[in-house]
């Protein structure tokens, strides 16, 4: 187990432009509402994203804590880490994969977090070497998938579900993202990327629905200001369906053992 954290959930999605980093920071926000102790590790070595939506400044590093050790940064009361405070995310981080699984097991090891109650771990989109890195190194307690509910993105979220199950680690279930937009002028509701896809996936594989968010303007531009809805507006409808669903996360960790690591096995 990681020292100072008591739980890790990995939020994954098998394609990217899910929304997948938004919903791991508003979880992690709504999580922290709810009276833990969260963290954030962005994961994506490529394209790390946590740091402009959690409102951390560019530029800004993280402090030493020892030789080889470092400590999060701080951001709406959540510890944070990301390939963003190390590098200069301008430019391209052009790397091979085993550099990339090395990047990210440093930053999973090298961190000092403060006695978290649970870490978000926001992957990168894909099956690939994070993913593996993740579950080979570290006891996962769950994962959360997001999706859309357009057939090529449920499509790919039948891989990350079908992934971690080959390693042992629980889906707690499914986010499904941009499930509806309303028109901010007439009100006028239409499921422009398909409906009820979230559902059917959940059925396949017997896991649930957390919860369903509408494609909105707010929602994009509160992330990318640096303020998540969840702390833009915490007496709003969205803010109060990612509390339902910090709450579900809540509920499946306490009933999974945080002691076993998973194992890998890739043979039926």
């Amino acid at each position: 187990m990681i020292e100072g954290v008591k739980h890790i959930v990995a939020v994954a999605s098998g394609k990217g432009g899910v929304g997948k980093s938004t919903v791991t920071a508003n979880l992690a926000l709504a999580m922290a509402a709810e009276g833990y102790r969260v963290g954030v590790l962005d994961a994506d070595i490529h394209g790390p994203s946590q740091a402009k939506m959690l409102g951390v400044a560019e530029g800004a590093r993280p402090e030493a804590a020892g030789e080889k050790t470092m400590k999060p940064m701080r951001a709406h009361g959540l510890q944070v880490m990301s390939m963003a405070f190390l590098i200069d995310t301008r430019e391209p981080t052009v790397w091979r994969g085993p550099m990339v699984a090395g990047a990210f097991q440093q930053l999973l090891t090298q961190t000092v977090w403060d006695e978290l109650d649970v870490l978000f771990v926001d992957m990168p989109p894909g099956t690939g070497d994070i993913q593996l890195t993740l579950a080979q190194k570290v006891p996962v307690g769950g994962a959360v998938i997001v999706t859309t509910p357009q057939d090529i993105a449920l499509l790919d979220a039948r891989k990350g579900i079908e992934m971690f199950r080959k390693v042992n680690v629980p889906v707690f279930g499914v986010v499904e993202n941009m499930s509806l937009h309303v028109c901010s002028s007439c009100g006028h509701s239409e499921p422009i990327f398909g409906e009820g896809g979230g559902e059917r996936i959940a059925e396949e594989y017997d896991t649930r629905v957390l919860g369903q968010l509408p494609l909105t303007l707010s929602i994009r531009e509160q992330a990318d200001g640096g303020a998540p809805t969840v702390v833009a507006e915490p007496d709003g409808e969205v803010t109060a369906s990612f509390r339902a669903m910090a709450r579900q996360v809540a509920e499946q960790l306490e009933g999974a053992s945080s002691d076993t690591g998973p194992a890998i096995s890739f043979s039926d």
